[in-house]
């Protein structure tokens, strides 16, 4: 049975984006639980994973098979010239014969093909945390466009305000006409705004509903803005060795071990043996026959063999070590940017926001007492919406940065500290 460990980590990972979330819309919702399990049953990548076991099992067996025997038959000193003009001279051999293979040979002929076995559960469980994490990347595009669509719907009511507040000065000879048209012209480009990202949040649906082959989904599930403390750079780093990514290295050196073994089992000849009987035909008697043969030069012809397969060996570990090294550097980025965006998140929601709030009511007040322009307001009015973006920006990134964390890492530590008294699976 393949393992699920590392497969379940970025479900958990990103379980803060499934949280409950207030929705208006009646359409039917999807939380990121749903979207996981939907993929793990319904992909087809998955799907053919227990077709691969069967048939690396069945090559397992077939290296296990000792040679096969050989019967043959033989007919000598037939159809020739003079007295073995004919059949009536012929003489009839009936054999058996097989292989004595080295019991080494065999040894690391099943050694590889159950290394190959092995090998299939690390890159199932390396496939399986790639798919869940793509799936939280486009459940997360969807949560995004959604946020980013509630934004717009907030301006578009701000636009509408200020249009409202613009006719009516125009009404009462405060302003002229351009100002109410201007105000107009906003609002439009406001519903052209929200209706883009309703369009594209209805084609993001649809990407995150391919991954298991179904419909497009409603409305999905999730707290943007809820963003869980992780560990600091070194514990992080720690959790590496764990990754399937690492795992895979010694898969491969067990692979390439068994190779070298078989390669250096050539070195050791098959010998071949046959016995049985023949008719002489000259007494009308049966005789017993026998042979065994040997090839010559079955090291020499091995040792080409025997270099290259201890030649990929010792570069495996090379290959593991720059890949390791690139992993650190990926792991650094995305640590790097988890920090930048949660100051943004931070900064902009308790600082930022607030302020230009406060600035967009104080403005709308001036404006119908006066004492500021509809030019000056309108400007506050897109800041705010500027400020919101970026903070659905920044908190898209953080998630982003966490699945990549989380996808390298295979480790459930962010729901460990964020529900310390809850079991995990």
């Amino acid at each position: 049975m393949l393992r699920t460990k590392t497969a379940l980590a970025v479900l958990w990972c990103c379980a803060v984006l499934a949280l409950p979330a207030q929705a208006t819309s009646p359409a039917p919702k999807l939380d990121l639980h749903q979207a996981f399990a939907l993929t793990l049953e319904r992909h087809p990548d998955l799907r053919r994973l227990p077709l691969q076991q069967v048939a690396l099992t069945a090559e397992a067996d077939l290296a296990a098979q000792s040679p096969a025997w050989v019967a043959g038959a033989g007919v000598e000193n037939a159809l020739g010239t003079g007295p073995y003009r004919g059949a009536d001279a012929a003489e009839l051999t009936l054999s058996l014969g097989s292989v004595i293979e080295p019991q080494a040979r065999r040894d690391a002929r099943v050694g590889l093909a159950q290394s190959r076995l092995a090998g299939l559960d690390i890159a199932a469980e390396g496939r399986r945390l790639d798919l869940l994490a793509e799936v939280a990347r486009r459940y997360l595009e969807v949560l995004a466009l959604q946020e980013e669509a509630t934004a717009l719907d907030a301006t578009v009511a701000q636009r509408r305000t200020a249009a409202a507040a613009a006719r009516r000065r125009v009404g009462a000879g405060a302003s002229p006409a351009s100002v109410q048209l201007g105000a107009e012209a906003a609002v439009a480009r406001a519903e052209l705004e929200l209706a883009r990202t309703q369009a594209a949040t209805a084609a993001a649906r649809r990407r995150l509903a391919l991954m298991w082959g179904g419909d497009p989904v409603g409305t999905v599930e999730g707290e943007l803005l809820a963003l869980p403390a992780t560990p600091d750079f070194d514990h992080v780093v720690t959790l590496l060795e764990s990754t399937p990514d690492l795992q895979r290295f010694a898969g491969e050196a067990r692979l390439r071990e068994a190779r070298l073994q078989l390669a250096q089992t050539q070195t050791r000849p098959d010998l071949e043996w046959q016995v049985g009987l023949r008719r002489l035909q000259g007494s009308d008697d049966w005789a017993l026959m026998g042979g065994l043969s040997m090839p010559l030069g079955s090291r020499r012809r091995a040792e080409p063999a025997i270099r290259a397969a201890r030649a990929e060996l010792d570069a495996l570990a090379l290959e593991r070590e720059a890949g390791e090294l690139d992993l650190r550097a990926t792991l650094a980025e995305a640590h790097g940017r988890l920090q930048v965006d949660a100051l943004a998140v931070h900064q902009t929601t308790e600082k930022v926001l607030p302020a230009l709030e406060r600035a967009e009511a104080a403005a709308g007040k001036a404006y119908r007492a006066g004492a500021l322009s509809y030019l000056e307001w309108a400007q506050l009015q897109s800041e705010l919406l500027a400020a919101r973006r970026d903070r659905i920006a920044a908190a898209r990134d953080f998630h982003r940065a966490l699945i990549e964390i989380q996808r390298l890492t295979a480790e459930p530590f962010v729901l460990a500290e964020r529900t310390t008294d809850e079991s995990t699976p």
